[in-house]
């Protein structure tokens, strides 16, 4: 099987970056790759992004989210990629001019024909590696048009916003300050929404 154009011609390079960040190159860091690639095409944009006009909601970490941020140029530190943890190898991506959003993921049969299909005497890894990199992307992906239920302009936020939280006291960016009793500023820990506590 032979890779659809565009991504193959920009496949090779993205593959190795990916693979630079990890020392190694996976299956799920080339799933995720080709992944953004075809996100890129749904959209009808250019991938990867120099600006922050996506926004990808990425559903596992690890390898997986690494191919998909160097294929979109989508990252964390940029805040143009966000993870949703749902254990799944899958992402949304997000046109924040258009309000256009995909989803995509790799079919559910997609290792179990992988692994039918590989030659006799092939171990799993590599037949998954060969395979995700030659396999047409219809053969790889689903791909479902979706309509996101949260509100982008309030995720993107506004630069430069600051306030102090009224409880500990520190700084709040992005403007995700809860109102408090009385109308003050609390963080989202002080507000209850804590995934720590003190040791």
């Amino acid at each position: 099987m032979s890779l659809p154009s565009p991504s193959a011609e920009r496949l090779p390079a993205l593959l190795a970056q990916s693979a630079a960040l990890h020392r190694h190159l996976c299956p799920r860091q080339v799933l995720g790759v080709r992944l953004g690639l075809l996100a890129g095409a749904w959209l009808g944009l250019e991938f990867p992004r120099t600006d922050k006009r996506v926004i990808v909601f990425v559903e596992t970490d690890g390898c997986f989210a690494d191919g998909v941020s160097v294929a979109s140029g989508c990252w964390l530190g940029r805040r143009t990629l966000r993870l949703v943890d749902h254990g799944k190898v899958a992402a949304t991506f997000a046109d924040t001019k258009t309000g256009q959003a995909v989803r995509l993921a790799p079919h559910p049969d997609l290792r179990a024909r992988v692994l039918a299909s590989r030659p006799q005497g092939q171990k799993r890894w590599p037949a998954y590696l060969e395979a995700y990199q030659t396999w047409p992307d219809e053969a790889l992906f689903a791909v479902q048009p979706v309509r996101l239920t949260l509100d982008l302009a309030a995720l993107v936020s506004v630069p430069g916003v600051r306030t102090t939280c009224a409880e500990c006291g520190e700084e709040i960016i992005n403007e995700r300050q809860v109102t408090g009793p009385g109308g003050q500023p609390l963080c989202c820990s002080c507000a209850g929404e804590r995934y720590w506590i003190p040791g």
